[in-house]
């Protein structure tokens, strides 16, 4: 099966085309670059790469959040056209789960975040088992010092896998000491191909009712529903 995944969702930008259970192609970046101006010449290239045109193309698997409002959508958005048109199956994934999907062989806990600011997190706790990725705590938006707290209850090692490791991690290792363990650079990015791999076997959602994953209302929302209460 010719997969297509796609994740806009954060700022790393990630596409990637498998095969019959191999990687064809993948394209990463993490630029500060408009994703709505570069995912579909990012896919368009990835699939001249491959030798693919879309009708090749036998299943559409996106990360539909949390992450940012605008990446998410503009990922959905893509996802569910190609899906509609080409009238094939579409999944859609966590992308927390996409980023903890880097742990593969840590034999800890998992806990993949992405910045929310004024002191929150959108992160979850997973664990690798039988080489299947558990979700043990749901994806959440939560103030990094309450998660902390949670996490020390585990009583074990728990891998943080975030692009925004930076901001947090002399907070998270004041909390948790050596509970905590910081990821190489080259697992802090979500990678496409992670994606696929959690989406390949995965029944197909409906492209109509597959909707973005925000976890939180958006400023402006929160704010048109207090005036309009």
């Amino acid at each position: 099966m010719k997969a297509l995944a796609i994740d806009t969702s954060n700022y790393s930008l990630g596409v990637s085309i498998v095969d019959e259970g191999k990687v064809i192609g993948e394209y990463i970046t993490n630029i500060k670059k408009n994703h709505s101006v570069r995912a579909m010449p990012a896919i368009d290239q990835l699939l001249t790469d491959c030798d693919l045109k879309p009708k090749d193309l036998e299943k559409i698997i996106v990360a539909k959040g949390p992450g940012s409002y605008t990446g998410v959508r503009i990922g959905v958005t893509i996802a569910k056209t190609l899906a509609w048109s080409l009238n094939i199956p579409i999944v859609g994934i966590s992308s927390l789960e996409v980023a903890a999907a880097a742990g593969r062989h840590f034999p800890g806990y998992i806990c993949p975040f992405f910045d929310a600011r004024r002191g929150q997190v959108y992160t979850g706790v997973y664990k690798y088992e039988n080489d299947q990725l558990i979700n043990i705590m749901e994806d959440q938006n939560v103030l990094l010092v309450d998660l902390l707290e949670q996490l020390k209850v585990l009583n074990e090692s728990i891998l943080f896998i975030s692009s925004d490791i930076d901001i947090h991690w002399e907070s998270i290792e004041k909390a948790l000491g050596k509970q905590a363990v910081c990821p190489a650079i080259t697992e802090r990015n979500p990678r496409p191909s992670e994606l696929a791999l959690l989406g390949l076997d995965k029944e197909g959602e409906n492209v109509h009712t597959l909707v973005p994953n925000y976890i939180r209302l958006a400023e402006a929302e929160v704010k048109w529903l207090e005036r309009n209460k």
